[in-house]
């Protein structure tokens, strides 16, 4: 199994802000695209935002212009900076490998609740 550790979730009033990490614990990092991606509840988990090893970004139309992801190649950490987040942001957000995650990557994900 890849290890890999998300943390940084919480609840937020809407309109509020997170940043979320993911660390991983193998050297793939260096070699792979990046991902992050969520699951509402009683929903499929879906595509967030990737990054390429040269930092070239996409992003799912729900949340462009709102999230930004990120990398670090010296610490293999990617982040996702979420603003003016909504209710229906909230999920479980994991990170995997970008565009095709593995399927031993999926960890514990982060909580993420916007309520007021």
């Amino acid at each position: 199994q890849v290890p890999l550790v998300e943390s940084g979730g919480g609840l937020v009033q809407p309109g509020g802000s997170l940043r979320l990490s993911c660390t991983v614990s193998v050297n793939i990092f260096a070699i792979h695209a990046m991902g992050w991606y969520y699951q509402a509840p009683g929903n499929q988990r879906e595509f967030v935002a990737g990054i390429t090893r040269g930092g070239r970004t996409h992003y799912a139309d729900a949340v462009k212009g709102r999230f930004t992801i990120t990398r670090d190649n010296a610490t293999m950490s990617v982040y996702l900076q979420m603003n003016s987040l909504r209710p229906e942001d909230t999920g479980i957000y994991y990170c995997n490998l970008w565009p095709v995650p593995r399927d031993d990557g999926w960890g514990q994900g982060t909580q993420v609740t916007v309520s007021s």
